[in-house]
C-alpha cells in the first residue's frame, strides 16, 4: 500500500482515496508573469512524477492545476510591457505549456485560470458572507480569520502568533479596513486603470487564495485527495484555502497535503527565487542543456528534500541517464537476434527489481531507492544483452519493465538508431573493419573519430558492430 507523509498530521499514513482506484489530486500552478525558474519547475516535475506512479500503481488519476492570471505581479508586469494583463497571461501561459511539455511534464486534466471562475468566485464569498466568515470594507471583502476555529492546523502555527507579523505583510491603508490585522482579502477593490470585474462590492479582482479553493473544489468537489504544493505555499496560501473552503462546506477540504522542498543554487545552498535573483529560467536552461536532463535531475530526488542545483549534480544525472539509455539499446539491438522462448531465471531477477521497486515507491514515493533498483534493473539487462544467446520473450520484458518503472520518472528511451543507419554511414563503418582486418590501426581510429565528429558512437560488441546518436 502506497503511504504519504501528510502536513496535516505531521506524520506517513497510508493512502486511502475516497473513491477506491481513483485520486482526486489538486496542484497550485505559478502565476503566470514570467518563465517559469526551475524552483517553479521543481514542484511541477515532483508532483507529476508522483501522479506518473499513481497510475503505474493502476490509479486513475484526475490532476488539476491552475493558473493565477491575474494579481499585483500580472498588473505590475502588463503596465511594464504597455499591454494588457490578459496578454501577459497568454504569453505565459503559452511559454509554461511548452516549457513543462519540453521536460515532459503530462498535461493536467484541465488548467482553470482565476479570470475564467470569477462569477464562481463572487459565489462562493457570497457564501462566506452570509455565514459571518467575511465582510465588506470599503470595495474590499476580507475574511474573519479568527472565526475559523482550526486556523493553523497545517502549518501548526498559534493564531495569537500571527497578528505580531501580520502588519509587516499589509500595507496600513489596508490595516485600517480590516477589522483585524490577521484577515485576509478575498476581493479587492479595483483602483484606477487596473483590470477589474463588477460584483455585488463594486468593481475589483478575486484575493489570490480564494481562486484555489473556487478551482479545486468546481473541478474535485467539495473533498478531495491531495493538496499538493511547494513548501513556501504551506502559509498563508495553503492555511487560507482550509479556512476558506472548510468554512463554506463544512466539510474537509483535503485528505492529503504534500509539500515538495525547495532548489537550492551553488555550493552554498541558497534558496532559489525571483525575489533573491538567483533563478535560472526553464525557458532559458533548456536551451544549454537536454531537457530530459533536468527532468531526470529533479525527479530523482525524493518531493520532500531539497535540491541543490549545480552542474555537477546535472552532470551526474546526465550520465546516470545515457547508462539507462544504452542498456535500452543494448536490448533494442539483441532484439535483432534473439531466439524464441524465455530465460526463466532473469524473469525471477526481474520481478524481484520490480518488486523492490514498488516497495520503494511506495514508502512516500522513494525515488532515490526507487531509482537504485531501475539502474540494477539497466545492468541487468546490460549482462543479458552481452551473452552469446538471448530469448526474445525475454529481452521485450527488460524493455517493457526499464520502460514503465523509468517512465515513472519522465525518461523517454530513443528507439532504434534509423536517422543513422544510411549507406555512408554503413560504408565507413566497413571500411573500418576492413582497416581492423588489415592491421592498419591508424586508419581505423581515424574513421571512428571521424565519425564521432558526427555525433556517432561505435560499440564494439561479441555482435559486431553497432553505432549510436551521442
Amino acid at each position: 500500500m502506497i503511504s504519504v507523509f501528510n502536513t496535516l498530521t505531521r506524520t506517513k499514513e497510508p493512502f486511502k482515496p475516497i473513491t477506491p482506484g481513483v485520486v482526486k489530486m489538486y496542484v497550485c500552478g505559478p502565476t503566470v508573469y514570467n518563465y517559469i525558474h526551475i524552483g517553479n519547475a521543481r514542484s511541477a516535475i515532483a508532483f507529476d512524477t508522483i501522479r506518473r506512479y499513481f497510475e503505474y500503481r493502476g490509479y486513475q488519476v484526475t490532476y488539476i492545476s491552475n493558473f493565477t492570471d491575474v494579481d499585483d505581479k500580472m498588473i505590475k508586469r502588463a503596465k511594464e510591457d504597455h499591454t494588457t494583463v490578459p496578454a501577459i497571461a497568454d504569453r505565459f501561459i503559452k511559454a509554461f505549456l511548452e516549457d513543462t511539455a519540453a521536460v515532459n511534464i503530462e498535461p493536467a486534466t484541465a488548467h482553470p485560470r482565476a479570470s475564467e471562475n470569477i462569477p464562481e468566485i463572487i459565489d462562493f464569498i457570497k457564501v462566506l458572507i452570509d455565514k459571518g466568515y467575511a465582510y465588506e470594507s470599503a470595495g474590499d471583502v476580507y475574511y474573519r480569520t479568527r472565526k475559523f476555529k482550526d486556523y493553523g492546523k497545517l502549518s501548526d502555527q498559534r493564531i495569537d502568533d500571527l497578528e505580531v507579523g501580520a502588519s509587516q505583510h499589509t500595507a496600513d491603508e489596508e490595516t485600517d479596513r480590516k477589522e483585524d490585522p490577521i484577515d485576509f482579502a478575498l476581493w479587492k477593490a479595483a483602483k484606477p486603470d487596473e483590470i477589474s470585474w463588477p460584483s455585488p462590492w463594486g468593481a475589483g479582482r478575486p484575493g489570490w487564495h480564494i481562486e484555489c479553493s473556487v478551482m479545486s473544489t468546481k473541478y474535485l468537489g467539495a473533498t478531495f485527495d491531495i493538496h499538493g504544493g511547494g513548501q513556501d505555499l504551506e502559509f498563508p496560501h495553503h492555511e487560507n484555502e482550509i479556512a476558506q473552503s472548510e468554512a463554506k462546506t463544512g466539510k474537509p477540504f483535503a485528505h492529503y497535503w504534500l509539500h515538495n522542498g525547495f532548489v537550492t543554487v551553488g555550493d552554498d545552498n541558497e534558496k532559489m527565487s525571483k525575489s533573491l535573483g538567483n533563478f535560472v529560467t526553464v525557458h532559458d536552461i533548456i536551451k544549454q542543456i537536454d531537457p530530459q536532463t533536468l527532468r531526470f535531475f529533479m525527479a530523482t530526488t525524493q518531493y520532500r528534500r531539497p535540491i541543490q542545483y549545480t552542474q555537477g549534480n546535472l552532470d551526474d544525472a546526465a550520465n546516470n541517464l545515457s547508462k539507462l539509455q544504452n542498456a535500452y539499446t543494448n536490448l533494442t539491438y539483441r532484439l535483432k537476434d534473439a531466439t524464441d522462448g524465455s530465460d526463466n531465471a532473469v524473469a525471477e531477477q526481474l520481478l524481484s527489481l520490480k518488486s523492490a521497486y514498488v516497495q520503494a515507491m511506495d514508502d512516500d514515493f522513494n525515488v532515490q531507492n526507487g531509482i537504485a533498483a531501475v539502474y540494477e534493473l539497466a545492468k541487468l539487462a546490460n549482462v543479458y544483452a552481452a551473452q552469446a544467446t538471448v530469448k526474445k520473450v525475454t529481452v521485450q520484458a527488460l524493455m517493457t519493465a526499464l520502460t514503465a518503472l523509468a517512465g515513472v520518472f519522465g525518461v523517454v528511451f530513443e528507439t532504434a538508431p534509423a536517422t543513422l543507419a544510411d549507406t555512408d554511414i554503413q560504408a565507413l563503418i566497413d571500411d573500418r573493419e576492413a582497416a581492423r582486418q588489415a592491421k592498419d590501426f591508424a586508419k581505423a581510429d581515424q574513421i571512428r573519430d571521424d565519425l564521432k565528429a558526427q555525433g556517432i558512437i561505435l560499440e564494439d560488441t561479441p555482435q559486431g558492430v553497432r553505432f549510436r546518436k551521442e
